[in-house]
Parts: structure tokens; sequence; C-alpha cells
């Protein structure tokens, strides 16, 4: 199996294409091609961040040093791109209050992966054998197999602290 600290960090390289795609589309200046690039982009968004918050994120509350505080990012990160992805759904594609939102959607997503690769994946491979990063690797593939259309996954904001609260271990 996968070590999902690989598969988050293939996400995140697949997100920054997806990213270099609305750049291409958007010099391109056809609506069309700015609404095929964003859309799979989007729903990659909340994939994403719902699969790290089922799947990653209880993981590491169990085994990490610094989980709490990592978590508590992450999940304050995932609200803030899901904020101006619902932002963006609410203007005209390509319209200057879409660009914008998609413009907070793109660094909120670059900060947190950003921090993401520096803090919680070196936390999770120094404090998780290889044999527990194969199995969360697992869950992640089932996860994502199990949510083949953006209807299945349904994002909601999150209280950080009462996600914590609920998947750290007693």
């Amino acid at each position: 199996m996968p070590d999902v600290t690989r598969l988050i960090l293939s996400d995140h390289e697949t997100l920054r294409r997806h990213f270099a795609d609305l750049d291409d589309a958007q010099a391109s200046g056809e609506v069309s091609a700015i609404e095929a690039a964003w859309r799979p982009l989007a729903d990659l968004l909340e994939l994403h961040a719902e699969c790290e918050e089922v799947v990653f994120y209880p993981r590491l509350l169990a085994v990490g040093e610094h989980a709490d505080d990592e978590a508590e990012d992450a999940i304050d990160d995932h609200n803030k791109i899901r904020d101006a992805v619902r932002d963006a759904e609410q203007h005209d594609i390509a319209s200057a209050p879409w660009w914008e939102a998609v413009g907070r959607a793109r660094t909120e997503n670059s900060k947190h992966i950003a921090e993401e690769e520096r803090e919680a994946l070196p936390d999770f491979r120094l404090n998780a054998d290889v044999t527990a990063r194969d199995e969360v690797g697992r869950r992640w593939l089932e996860f994502r197999a199990a949510k083949v259309r953006p209807s299945d996954v349904v994002g909601e904001n999150k209280d950080a602290d009462e996600y914590i609260a609920e998947h750290t271990p007693d």
C-alpha cells in the first residue's frame, strides 16, 4: 500500500498543476476554458480537505508530537479554502469578484500545503511506522474510491476545537 504522506504530496502537486491550468485558461480569455479548469480544481480542493479530515488527521492526532496545533491549523485552513470556493460559486465565472475569491482559495491552499509539508507530514513520518502509514494510505484510497462524484463530498466547515476533541484518543 502507498504511504499516506506520499498520497497527500501527490494531491498537493495535482492542486498546484490545476492552479497552473487555471492560469493558462485565464490567459486564453475564454470563459469556457476557465470554467473547465476551475470545476475539477474546486472539486479536488474539497475532496482533499475532506479526506484529510476523515482519514489523515485523526491518525495524526493519535501519534503526532504537535498534532493538536497541526490539526487546528489544517481545519482552519480548510474552512478558509471552502469559504473562498463557496464565495466564487456566488459570482459569474471570470468576473472580478470571482477571481478575487479564487485568489483567496489559491492563497489559503498554498499556505496550507506549505505548512502541512513542513509540519504535519514530517510529524506523522517520524511518529508512525511504515505499517501505520501504509494502512492510512489504504484508507485514503478507499475513501477516494467511494467519492467518485463531486456530490459524494459535502464539505462543511468544522470547529477546530470540536474536531480535535472528537478525534483525539482518550
